[in-house]
């Protein structure tokens, strides 16, 4: 009988986890030799791992973990590494291996920042561990179109997302009621305004008001149901047990990027993404604006 055996204490060698798409939002350096990442998976949501040895000339690691591309990545069920205590949560977990699951190039300028800006909202909005396959999928789809050549309008593709990540936290109304009264904007005069205010929803706005209610703008009540509608025809598309794929998905995705185009949605989300942020600033928004300037 081995000792093992005798013991009675034989232990099984620690499991990975199974393979989970993911696409890295943010990395950096832990040590002279090893990454610190965080990623968004399918699966699990935002994970933080360690990638011991990315940084060696002959590590496997160092033209796979690039942000943007969709990743399938296996880490390790050991107990949890403590890091520095500047570290959220203050805990990780080693990456076993990662390769690139295909897909679009990386995107090219303003695709690329755009793109930078979609990480850096997950980043600050998203806790630890909370899975949300839906926002998987709608950032998967963003990223795709980002790196599309020709690449779409970008400002719409933002508004998409920004409508779909606020929708998945539970932080946008529906855009077809008047949140306070609970009235459906579609007894209301189609031209009449509405605005969305972070604390209290969308409200109806009489007609012609010019005061200080109309600031941050506001979109007509038929916009608003255009809005709900495109989002609710791609919700379906989202979050089943295969990633989305298909006409049907980049219709309804189309759709929505189609009923974002009026300029006055940029800074109606821009207003509840700062609420929800509570003041921090976007730094790639900011640098997107910079280049932008004349």
């Amino acid at each position: 009988m081995s000792p093992a055996a005798a013991s009675g204490r034989a232990r099984a060698a620690p499991r990975a986890a199974p393979p989970q798409a993911a696409y890295l939002l943010h990395r950096h350096d832990w040590s002279e030799s090893s990454l610190i990442l965080d990623l968004l998976g399918r699966d699990e949501g935002r994970v933080v791992l360690v990638a011991k040895g990315a940084k060696r000339p002959h590590s496997n690691f160092r033209t796979v973990l690039l942000p943007l591309q969709r990743l399938l990545v296996v880490h390790g069920r050991r107990k949890p590494q403590p890091l520095d205590a500047q570290e959220e949560g203050g805990e990780v977990l080693p990456l076993r291996s990662a390769e690139w699951a295909g897909g679009p190039p990386l995107p090219q300028g303003q695709a690329l920042l755009a793109g930078f800006y979609l990480n850096e909202m997950l980043l600050k909005l998203l806790p630890r561990h909370d899975p949300h396959p839906r926002l998987f999928d709608a950032y998967a789809l963003t990223v795709a179109a980002l790196g599309a050549r020709p690449t779409p309008p970008l400002a719409p593709l933002l508004r998409a997302f920004e409508l779909l990540l606020l929708r998945e936290l539970g932080l946008l109304p529906a855009l077809d009621h008047d949140t306070l009264r609970q009235r459906p904007l579609a007894e209301a005069d189609p031209a009449q305004p509405a605005a969305l205010r972070p604390e209290a929803g969308l409200v109806l706005l009489p007609p012609g008001d010019e005061g200080p209610e109309r600031a941050p703008p506001a979109l007509p009540a038929a916009q608003w149901c255009a809005l709900e509608a495109a989002l609710q025809a791609l919700a379906p598309q989202l979050g089943g047990t295969e990633p989305p794929a298909g006409a049907a998905v980049e219709h309804a995705f189309a759709h929505l990027q189609a009923a974002c185009v009026a300029p006055a949605l940029r800074p109606l989300l821009r207003g509840v993404l700062h609420y929800h942020l509570g003041g921090r600033p976007l730094h790639t928004r900011q640098l997107m604006a910079d280049l932008a300037a004349p």
